[in-house]
């Protein structure tokens, strides 16, 4: 996928725009000359000329060259991390939004009605001031009122209900080796910082980190009025720190056979003598169920142990806790202010907050994002854009079939079997077919909290109704108006949100070696996601199921390495490298996404007929559409948290890692043998 969603096994893709005069380094890269004026074709959508930095040679740096100039002409706005042709395009996509939600909040129209009422409440900050701490003191009663561990339970069951993350996290997926219905799973949860090894690595950054951690901690407790602030920060700080020891890290729960352990209720149970999950289960609302995937067994084990060690005080000081940090960013201006501190600044160096409508604008499409996103696609997404999407997918599926078809290392038997997937793979483009009914959902104007709780119990219940019954696969995992798209390899379909169908990613009527470097390259990195080291683990239903031969599978792991190797090898910031296991899908999907989109575009009838067009040739142009996809700015906070938790690579990796791999690139570019860009040691999977 382009950028982490919810959705326990969902793969993602994360992005600027090419004149023509040549650049003055040696050894200079040949480039085609430019037709006569009188030959040149009308003016068309092309390549971001502006974008460029000509001081740099492709072949010694590409990123620098194709978003050289957009990164100097584009610093990171204040309350930004990093800035990039996402957040431009979601920038976009937001004042539409807005747009929408400001009228909806005059509409009597009942999903108008719903959207409007939940922006304009939450857009009342001096009301939501007015009334601090005050929507959660019903929930502090609660926990105040937990005398032992015994009704534990039934209060974790409300708190799940209405967001609040603690110990571990229930819900439903697809049964990893039986897709035709949905289990329950139960994983593991409960953290305050991005990552298990936050809580553990002794380097002089995390451990600044964790103190501001417990300062954060503390300064909550203390604006929500409770006793002993300090005291209570080192209190969650080692109930955390004791289920962080049990986690899973990020490299492991990207192995599915790790986190798929399907037991009883009674294995469950008697993993976990001191918590009684039939009560649990009872006040989730759960349909009954006769199994689930305990996805890491060893962290229930290590909850259960929490449980029997743990004093009720701490226990209930954890709960209260968990419970401002799920609800701060909503509460009056001194919670969101320090939330924002830690969250934003400290851990990502932001230094300023989004104006509040962008929040709130978000929080709409969290909350009820298919009810904001039918007014979004309404005034964007025109037939053009689905019927020239579902074209390219077809292009695109075609070159990675004949990519399959042409493997030296890959035997007859697992390469029908990799056909037989990609043909199985269903698209979705642009929005769902049937929208998500909200009529069970109330919300109240004026009451901030109380809409975000009763969207997320509205959510949680909705979620556990589909344990038992067949898995949709019409149902999708990002709203509309969102900027990414993903694989999903339990329902083994393709989804691109009509967020991400705008420039630069794609443009009706553009040079099509433009679109398809940007929107080709998006499409191909999604289907070879079925195929990296995660997807290709399920068959053509979405089943856990090994379906290639012995030999075939190691020499794709052999393979796999190399990427994981050479993107291990990159440096993020300072001494901090990029982890090639935790990125290996995504690069893997990079890698294999540009190549095919090259392939389809040179298939395609728009390279028949193709020019050179402001100097570059139809090749030039579709890596230069996938590079400015990828021009972006990060500040040095956000990059080192992003080394540790992201999967997906910095922008000027995903450019340089993808292109130094290729043949096809040094020839595009004429790049002598021994520059930069040209790899000695070339990977490939896909």
């Amino acid at each position: 996928m382009l950028r982490e969603t919810r959705r326990l096994l969902t793969a993602a893709v994360f992005a600027a725009l090419p004149t023509a005069s040549l650049w003055s380094q040696a050894p200079a890269p040949v480039l085609a000359q430019a037709p006569p004026a009188s030959q040149t074709p009308p003016p068309a959508a092309s390549v971001n000329l502006a974008a460029l930095n000509r001081s740099v040679s492709p072949c010694t740096d590409f990123y620098q060259f194709a978003c050289g100039g957009w990164i100097a002409a584009n610093p990171i706005p204040g309350d930004r991390g990093r800035w990039g042709q996402f957040e431009v395009l979601q920038e976009r996509n937001n004042e539409i939004l807005r747009r929408v939600l400001e009228h909806a909040t005059t509409s009597q129209n009942e999903a108008d009605k719903k959207i409007g009422d939940y922006y304009a409440t939450c857009m009342d900050e001096a009301a939501i001031n007015r009334r601090g701490v005050t929507p959660l003191q019903p929930d502090l009663r609660n926990i105040t009122a937990l005398a032992n561990t015994n009704r534990l339970p039934e209060l974790l069951a409300e708190l799940h209900k209405i967001g609040v993350n603690a110990f571990f996290g229930f819900g439903s997926e697809g049964d990893f080796k039986d897709t035709s219905h949905v289990i329950a799973t139960l994983g593991q949860g409960g953290l305050g910082l991005p990552d298990r090894d936050y809580y553990f690595k002794d380097d002089a950054r995390s451990v600044e980190i964790r103190t501001e951690y417990l300062h954060h901690v503390a300064a909550l407790m203390t604006l929500a009025g409770l006793p002993n602030p300090d005291a209570g920060a080192e209190t969650v700080m080692r109930v955390e720190t004791a289920l962080a020891r049990a986690a899973l890290d990020r490299v492991a729960l990207r192995n599915p056979e790790a986190i798929y352990h399907k037991m009883t209720l009674a294995e469950l149970q008697a993993l976990t003598p001191a918590f009684d999950w039939t009560r649990y289960l009872r006040g989730t609302g759960a349909p009954s169920f006769g199994a689930l995937n305990v996805t890491e067994p060893e962290f229930v084990k290590a909850f259960n142990q929490t449980l029997a060690t743990t004093p009720i005080d701490d226990i209930r000081t954890y709960l209260r806790w968990h419970l401002l940090h799920a609800n701060a960013f909503l509460l009056s201006k001194p919670f969101v202010d320090e939330n924002f501190r830690f969250y934003s600044g400290v851990l990502q160096g932001i230094p300023e907050q989004q104006p509040r409508w962008k929040r709130c604008v978000s929080y709409v499409d969290s909350d009820l994002g298919e009810a904001l996103g039918q007014s979004f696609v309404r005034e964007t997404f025109g037939p053009r854009a689905k019927e020239d999407m579902l074209k390219m997918v077809a292009n695109l599926q075609s070159a990675l079939e004949q990519d399959i078809h042409d493997l030296d290392w890959m035997t007859d038997t697992t390469k029908a079997q990799a056909v037989r997937k990609l043909h199985a793979i269903a698209n979705k483009i642009g929005y769902p077919d049937q929208w998500r009914d909200y009529t069970a959902l109330t919300i109240e104007r004026g009451d901030a909290v109380g809409n975000s709780h009763r969207a997320n119990t509205f959510e949680f219940h909705r979620e556990l109704q589909k344990i038992g019954k067949p898995l949709d696969k019409n149902e999708w995992g990002m709203t509309p108006p969102t900027v990414n798209a993903y694989y999903s390899p339990l329902e083994n379909n393709i989804n691109f949100p009509a967020g991400i169908l705008q420039p630069p990613f794609y443009m009706a009527d553009r040079d099509a070696a433009v679109n398809y470097g940007g929107a080709g390259s998006v499409i191909g990195h999604e289907m070879t996601h079925g195929f990296d080291d995660q997807g290709r683990q399920f068959d053509a239903d979405g089943n856990l199921k090994d379906w290639w031969t012995a030999d075939d599978g190691k020499a794709f792991e052999s393979r796999a390495s190399c990427i994981a190797d050479e993107y291990g090898g990159f440096t993020a910031i300072d001494d901090v490298k990029l982890n090639g296991k935790l990125t290996l899908g995504e690069n893997t999907a990079d890698n294999g996404g540009l190549r095919v989109a090259l392939m389809a575009y040179l298939a395609s009838d728009a390279a028949k007929t193709a020019q050179v067009i402001d100097g570059f040739t139809p090749e030039q142009r579709v890596f230069l559409g996938f590079a400015q996809v990828w021009c972006e700015a990060r500040r040095p906070e956000f990059e080192r948290m992003r080394a540790q938790t992201d999967p997906h690579s910095p922008g000027r990796y995903r450019v340089n890692g993808t292109v130094v791999n290729m043949p096809e690139f040094q020839k595009a570019f004429s790049c002598p043998a021994e520059s930069p860009m040209v790899s000695k040691n070339a990977c490939r999977v896909w």
